[in-house]
């Protein structure tokens, strides 16, 4: 039996996991809950799965959590980083999947790493902002990291047996997003409803706009190179509309072994849960007489040029995926909020990247710092262009 702390429980990859969970409660238990401000879907898990510790933003929340909770209910709420933390070092707890949004996952995840617990990585933003600190504890710890996103899952099961020396190149798959085929000359007309109507994936908000930016895709790319050891130039991205293929290594005798499966987050989460076991889900393989075809093409980088602009970053290093992080997270709510056009989230990014001197080999202080002014320099570039 595996003891659990999810946090980001109400998000997609949460519910998704408590979901599994549901179906094994054989192989897993729930001991921390955390949330955002979705007080009252947490409630309804908490009923359900009775960790003994839950979490949420601030004491508000936490308030309004506990009154939406039956007297009978046997749980030690929290709230904030230090309650995200206590969450995530929970002494009975053997693995923490980090399914937060954003930068708000690398303090949580640290300490769990800290508190020797194994973890199940979804929040790629940890490794984008400090991937050397994060696999140096790792390291240090001994404990076991295993990629939740279904690129570095499949990555890792087709790495599996065969080491890393004889790897050429990893091939990471986009499924392009929404616009793929879209005129670049209509991006000024999309809106936020647009952009979230990703052909492929059921998602959160965020990571939807950030695979129609393909941002997504140039995180990806920075947490490849910390989860595998692979340089930049050996990363390479391939759209692939289909999402069947989730992603390729090539080895060093030319062959290419590949990781399929319909468009669902269950696999590679059931199999960062449970590794190396797989479990029997409810989910069916490809149908590949009616599929037809697979295609694939280059990214094209004009049109989305986040892309181009993550491999920078992160060839850079030091605090600037940090900077390219936190200035994403802060363009891309302005979009949702109708404050910056589509078109707008790319230059915002670009300009707080050019402001930013960066530091090298930083520390969790400085990546924090670095965090913090990117994303008031990215504020101040939005309200700039609001008048």
């Amino acid at each position: 039996m595996k003891s659990l702390s999810i946090l980001g429980a109400t998000g997609s990859i949460g519910s998704n996991a408590l979901d599994i969970v549901r179906q094994f409660p054989d192989r897993f238990t729930v001991n921390a809950l955390t949330a955002k401000t979705r007080v009252a879907a947490l409630a309804r898990q908490i009923v359900e799965f009775t960790p003994r510790m839950a979490a949420v933003i601030d004491a508000e929340h936490a308030r309004q959590l506990k009154a939406l909770l039956p007297p009978t209910a046997d749980v030690e709420i929290v709230f904030g980083e230090a309650g995200y933390v206590e969450a995530a070092t929970c002494p009975e707890t053997d693995m923490v999947l980090g399914a937060m949004v954003g930068s708000a996952g690398l303090v949580p995840t640290l300490a769990a790493i800290d508190a020797g617990k194994d973890i199940a990585l979804a929040n790629k933003e940890t490794l984008v902002m400090a991937g050397a600190l994060v696999m140096e504890k790792v390291a240090r710890r001994g404990v076991k990291l295993m990629p939740v996103d279904s690129e570095h899952s499949a990555i890792f099961q087709s790495m599996a047996g065969q080491g890393r020396n004889g790897v050429r190149e990893i091939l990471l798959t986009a499924s392009g997003g929404p616009f793929l085929k879209r005129p670049a000359t209509d991006f000024n007309a999309i809106t936020p409803q647009d952009a979230l109507r990703h052909p492929n994936w059921s998602m959160g908000r965020k990571i939807s706009i950030d695979s129609a930016t393909l941002m997504n895709k140039g995180l990806e790319v920075i947490e490849a190179r910390w989860l595998f050891g692979i340089d930049f130039q050996r990363i390479k991205v391939v759209v692939h509309p289909q999402s069947i293929v989730h992603s390729m290594v090539v080895y060093q005798d030319g062959a290419v072994i590949a990781q399929m499966g319909v468009p669902d987050m269950k696999g590679a989460i059931a199999y960062g849960l449970s590794h190396p076991r797989r479990l029997p889900l409810d989910v069916p393989a490809p149908d590949f007489a009616h599929i037809g075809q697979l295609t694939f093409e280059e990214p094209d980088l004009e049109r989305f040029p986040c892309l181009a602009l993550a491999y920078r970053a992160g060839e850079q290093g030091g605090t600037l995926p940090a900077v390219l992080n936190a200035a994403n997270e802060v363009a891309v709510d302005a979009f949702l909020d109708n404050r910056l056009p589509f078109v707008g989230i790319y230059p915002i990014i670009d300009q707080t990247l050019n402001h930013h001197t960066g530091v090298y080999g930083a520390d969790l202080g400085q990546l924090i710092e670095a965090d913090r002014w990117a994303r008031e320099t990215a504020d101040t570039l939005v309200r700039r262009q609001e008048r």
